[in-house]
């Protein structure tokens, strides 16, 4: 392009450069124009593509490293969340089977409960009803006792004699007495 500058100024004022002289450089400036471009490819082919080369080389492995650290992090994520979930789920299922158990157990401990109770309140209920019967004894044994001591007297008043004889004395209330039960059975009967 100087060449073209400089043919155009070095040309004289009459002179007129034609057309693609103008655009066009002179040979000698193609010839070194190439030759500075070929020592500069070779320059760079030589020593800044390799240069360039390695360090696209490197951040190429840094980001496939990165890629596959991301894919066995992203992977192992996902195993662990798996696991997670199976251990959620058998932590649910385990939690569900002691409640059952525990419910069932609560079950039988009621029932065992409820058992013991009614056998308790049994086992009261015969004490009860044999002490009932003691007692109903001892006061029939003693109202028997006083009724025929009342008895005897009653009747050595009316008969007039005294009936100090003790086995008398025993045949006269027993007998008495079985009478007045008879009479007593034989009414609540008729009654029901």
């Amino acid at each position: 392009m100087t060449a073209v500058l400089a043919e155009v100024l070095a040309a004289e004022p009459g002179e007129e450069v034609q057309g693609l002289n103008l655009l066009i450089p002179a040979d000698y400036d193609i010839i070194w124009s190439l030759v500075v471009a070929v020592i500069i490819g070779i320059a760079f082919y030589r020593l800044v593509l390799p240069k360039f080369t390695a360090v696209l080389d490197e951040r190429t492995e840094k980001i496939e490293g990165g890629l596959a650290k991301a894919e066995n992090a992203q992977a192992e994520a996902a195993a662990a969340l798996a696991e997670y979930h199976q251990q959620l789920a058998e932590a649910r299922a385990e939690a569900g089977r002691i409640r059952e158990e525990a419910r069932a157990e609560g079950n039988a401990i009621v029932a065992d409960l409820r058992q013991k109770a009614s056998d308790d309140a049994a086992r009261i209920l015969e004490n009860a009803q044999r002490q009932i019967e003691a007692e109903r004894q001892q006061a029939a044994v003693a109202l028997r006792a006083e009724v025929g001591t009342l008895a005897t007297e009653l009747a050595s008043r009316i008969v007039g004699e005294a009936l100090a004889d003790s086995a008398r004395q025993t045949r006269v209330i027993d007998r008495f007495l079985d009478e007045l039960e008879e009479t007593t059975v034989a009414s609540s009967t008729k009654e029901a």
